[in-house]
């Protein structure tokens, strides 16, 4: 009797699954050779060993100062003198792409601050940036950014790690994955945050998708900056040593058995770092072998300066060091009322310890060699709305905003784009804040799309699919 044939038959696969696994297999074929090429070149280089940049550049570090909250140009950098005609001019605002914040009955507002010109360029600046004044013709104004949120928390993460939704590396994780760190004792990313985390939390300096040790490391800004810094009471230095040998060893028997956990490998390799910290942080951090002189310039022993005088001051001691990236936080300039008290406050707190930063690395030779960025998540709008009152306050505004760079190869003692009459919208060199962060990459001598890592079934980057240079901000 003849056999039955099966009338079954294996389901037709899709082109695109196709395409995708064969694109997916070739990419990770592609990643294990370069990985394996660079192994054979230097098999002694771990993931943060120092690599050579992929452009010649002058920055080698950054130090990224971060005014959580999103600081005001109208009130800073970028004077509108039309607002003093159009001040406390109610007019309303409707539609369907308009937020609540944003729409309603709304008034202009001037700013309460005079302004003045500053250094031989001429730099716009509010006149209580007092000491920042002195620096003017270091720094670099750019008015042409612009960000797609209005809330903070996906305005945050959009800033610093180039995605509104959270989960993606910071730019400290990409520079330090790029570049690698200078001191294997000391992070290569080190983050100083504000008593409280700013908006989205520690999100802001993750590794994302990258390996854990490309995440930055908080300092907590009182009592030890690193939680268990010294051994437990009892616990000489020697034992901790064997304990971590011990766990080394049965963490690398381990790592055989399951050599695709990266995890795993990286959670050995903080271990070694964390006990190697206990012994350079407390000298890194130590404030007590600084001049008196030093501590007067950052404002350290003196209110309102103290807190930022002191980040400020570590900021410089940790690139001195060999950290590669160091970010510092400062808030909340979330001015939505009494913008006069609230801006005035924060710019004493900020002012005298970072024109300081500024010329104690420039005395030290360091200045060109280090980026310096400053900004928020983004700026603020001309008018306010009418909320029980007429406090001279701002809204939220991600189409326009003031950002500095200073140091590191940027284009010294100019001003690169232009807003509108009123402040409200970047009108000249606008570019989205991803074309900043492929130039603050190209400044440190990284590539945005030469910078990638493969991650679910691409080669995801710091841009998301790619940007362009602002050539107008680089020397």
């Amino acid at each position: 009797m003849p056999k039955k044939q099966s009338t079954l038959s294996a389901a037709p696969v899709p082109r695109r699954d196709v395409l995708y696994g064969l694109g997916a297999s070739l990419g990770s074929v592609a990643l294990t050779a370069m990985m394996a090429d660079d192994l054979a070149a230097n098999p002694n280089a771990g993931p943060m060993s120092p690599k050579p940049q992929h452009v010649p550049a002058k920055a080698k570090r950054c130090i990224f100062l971060m005014m959580e909250g999103g600081p005001s140009h109208l009130d800073t950098f970028d004077p509108k003198p039309k607002l003093k005609q159009l001040h406390l001019k109610e007019f309303n605002r409707a539609g369907k792409q308009k937020s609540a914040m944003e729409s309603g009955k709304r008034y202009y507002v001037q700013s309460p601050f005079d302004f003045k010109q500053a250094g031989q360029s001429g730099a716009e600046m509010a006149s209580n940036w007092e000491h920042l004044a002195g620096v003017a013709d270091e720094l670099c104004f750019y008015r042409g950014c612009q960000v797609d949120s209005v809330n903070h928390p996906t305005a945050m993460y959009q800033m610093n790690c180039g995605n509104r939704f959270g989960g993606d590396p910071a730019m400290g994780a990409w520079v330090t994955y790029g570049l690698g760190s200078i001191n294997q004792d000391l992070p290569g990313f080190v983050v100083l945050p504000a008593v409280s985390y700013p908006q989205g939390g520690s999100a802001n300096w993750s590794n994302g998708y990258l390996p854990a040790q490309f995440q930055g490391t908080a300092l907590r800004p009182s009592g030890s900056p690193i939680l268990d810094l010294d051994p437990p009471a009892g616990i000489p230095r020697q034992q901790q040593r064997l304990n971590l040998d011990l766990i080394a060893e049965l963490n690398r028997r381990h790592a055989a058995k399951h050599p695709t956990h990266q995890d795993l490998a990286a959670r050995m390799s903080n271990y070694e770092l964390a006990f190697r910290m206990q012994m350079q942080v407390p000298t890194v951090l130590d404030l007590s072998d600084e001049t008196e002189r030093t501590l007067q310039l950052y404002g350290v022993n003196q209110e309102p300066t103290r807190t930022f005088g002191r980040k400020c001051l570590l900021a410089r001691k940790l690139i001195e060091n060999g950290v590669r990236f160091v970010q510092l936080y400062h808030g909340s300039w979330d001015s939505h009322d009494y913008i006069q008290r609230a801006h005035g406050s924060l710019v004493r707190a900020v002012d005298q310890p970072i024109a300081a930063l500024i010329q104690d690395l420039k005395d030290r030779g360091l200045l060109d060699s280090t980026l310096i960025v400053w900004c928020g998540e983004f700026g603020r709008s001309p008018d306010n709305g009418v909320r029980g009152g007429t406090a001279y306050g701002r809204d939220h505004n991600p189409n326009a905003m003031s950002i500095w760079l200073a140091g590191g190869g940027v284009k010294a003692g100019h001003t690169i784009g232009a807003t509108d009459e009123t402040g409200a919208e970047a009108v000249e060199n606008v570019h989205h804040v991803r074309d900043l962060h492929v130039t603050l990459l190209r400044l440190l001598g990284l590539d945005d799309n030469k910078l990638t890592y493969y991650h679910a079934g691409r080669f995801k980057q710091l841009s998301q699919f790619g940007g362009k240079v602002i050539d107008e901000l680089i020397a």
